[in-house]
C-alpha cells in the first residue's frame, strides 16, 4: 500500500498545533491565571500629550478615586469593562480599551479629544471646542490655543469657529501666527496676530482660506518691506483688495 508521507506529516503537524493551542487556551483560562496579581499597569494615550488634556497621572487618579486602579489586584478582581466605562465618562476621552495580558500586566489604551480653540464669549461662557466640533468644559488646561472672544453662541462656535480653527491648526504658519479671533455682533471676524502691531479684519466666515492666503502674501511681499508696525488695521474682507490704515505713530 502506498503511503503519502508528506501528507501524513502535514496532518500530524496540524493535529499537534491544534492540541497545543487548545492546551494554551485552557491553561490561560484556568483558575490559577485568574489568581495572578497585576504587577504593572500600562497607560497608552493616543495623541500628543502636550496638546491634550490627559496624562498617565490623571488617568491613574481617576481610577484610584473610583477604587478600580488594577495595580496589585488579582486578575479575577479586575473588571476591564468597568474601567473602560469609567474612563469614557470623562469629557476628554473619546474612546477607551482595557485588557489583561498573560505576564501579569493590565494595559489601558485611550484616544483623547483634542481641543483646538478656547471660547470666552461676551455672555460669560468659557469652554473649548475640539477638532470634531464637540464642546469640552473649561479646565486648568493652559496650552497655547487660539482664543475666541466676543458675541459667540454655541452653534457658531461648533459650526463656524470649529472649521476656521481646524484650518488654522492645519497650517504651520497660521498656527504660530494667530493668537485671537474676535467675533463682532454682526458675526464678522477680527484676527489678532502674534507678530505685528495691527488687527486684521476678515469679514464674514465665507472664503476664509482665500482671505488668509491673500493676507499671507501681503505679509510676505508687503509688510516685510514696509514694516510690520506700519499699519494698525488691515482688511481682507473683499476678494479684490486689501485695505490698510496707517499707524499714526509711524
Amino acid at each position: 500500500m502506498y503511503i503519502n508521507w508528506k501528507k501524513s506529516i502535514i496532518i500530524t503537524l496540524d493535529i499537534a498545533i491544534a492540541a497545543y493551542l487548545c492546551l494554551a487556551v485552557s491553561q490561560f483560562n484556568k483558575p490559577d491565571s485568574e489568581a495572578m496579581m497585576c504587577t504593572k499597569v500600562g497607560i497608552d494615550i493616543d495623541g500628543n500629550a502636550t496638546d491634550g488634556f490627559l496624562s498617565g497621572k490623571e488617568i491613574k487618579k481617576i481610577l484610584e478615586q473610583k477604587k478600580v486602579y488594577p495595580l496589585n489586584k488579582r486578575f479575577d478582581e479586575i473588571d476591564v469593562r468597568q474601567i473602560e466605562e469609567i474612563l469614557r465618562e470623562s469629557p476628554f476621552v473619546e474612546s477607551a480599551e482595557c485588557y489583561k495580558t498573560r505576564n501579569g500586566n493590565v494595559t489601558i489604551s485611550l484616544q483623547q479629544r483634542m481641543p483646538i480653540i478656547r471660547i470666552k464669549s461676551a455672555s460669560g461662557a468659557d469652554y473649548y471646542v475640539d477638532n470634531r466640533g464637540g464642546i469640552m468644559p473649561n479646565t486648568k488646561y493652559v496650552a497655547d490655543l487660539i482664543i475666541a472672544t466676543g458675541d459667540i453662541p454655541k452653534w457658531y462656535a461648533q459650526k463656524v469657529l470649529h472649521r476656521i480653527a481646524n484650518f488654522i491648526n492645519d497650517n504651520e504658519f497660521w498656527k504660530n501666527e494667530v493668537v485671537q479671533l474676535n467675533i463682532l455682533p454682526d458675526r464678522t471676524i477680527e484676527m489678532v496676530p502674534r507678530v505685528g502691531d495691527h488687527i486684521v479684519y476678515l469679514g464674514d466666515a465665507n472664503d476664509i482660506e482665500n482671505k488668509f492666503e491673500r493676507l499671507r502674501k501681503f505679509y510676505k511681499y508687503g509688510l516685510t518691506q514696509a514694516g510690520w508696525n506700519k499699519y494698525h488695521y488691515i482688511s481682507v474682507e473683499f476678494s479684490n483688495q486689501i485695505i490698510c490704515k496707517k499707524n499714526k505713530n509711524i
